[in-house]
């Protein structure tokens, strides 16, 4: 989903008065992430910076905060996040074959977002889903003993 300027300034606003409300708590700076990542999605330069300033916390602090934790996205991530489980019991039973149906169908790599922002492709490796082997999951929606003829159909039902 691309802003306009109208909605990235509202965001920022939202973002200011989320500090504010915040910054004297005990650790503030996850919170304010998270809210920043729930806001806009990932966390660009740009929005790392408005923290910095409002915190008065160096850039690469946060900076180095974000990168450490897997939650956080430096990049635009798509509305529906594609992950592929690539741990041992499911790279055993297919995992590579159903991760490469998923680039193919989607046109992009792992790490990477479909132009039109609908879809990212990650690959995960472990989603606690073993029996299930191989397993995909997209958003909340977990999809077990997966092969890669059933990943256009599946991939079908969140094009919108």
């Amino acid at each position: 989903m691309r802003l306009t300027q109208e909605q990235i300034a509202e965001k920022n606003a939202e973002l200011k008065q989320y500090i504010d409300a915040h910054k004297n708590a005990d650790g503030p700076l996850m919170p304010i992430l998270q809210k920043a990542q729930t806001l806009f999605g990932y966390l660009s330069y740009e929005t790392m910076d408005i923290i910095s300033k409002e915190m008065d916390v160096p850039v690469s602090e946060i900076f180095g905060i974000a990168t450490f934790y897997a939650q956080f996205s430096l990049q635009p991530v798509g509305d529906n996040v594609v992950s592929v489980c690539t741990g041992t019991a499911c790279y055993v039973k297919g995992a590579a074959s159903v991760l490469d149906a998923v680039k193919q169908e989607l046109g992009i790599g792992t790490g990477e977002t479909t132009e039109d922002g609908q879809f990212t492709i990650r690959d995960t490796r472990c989603l606690g889903c073993c029996g299930l082997a191989p397993v995909m999951m997209i958003n909340d929606d977990v999809y077990g003993k997966m092969t890669p003829d059933a990943v256009k159909g599946i991939l079908a039902k969140y094009r919108s």
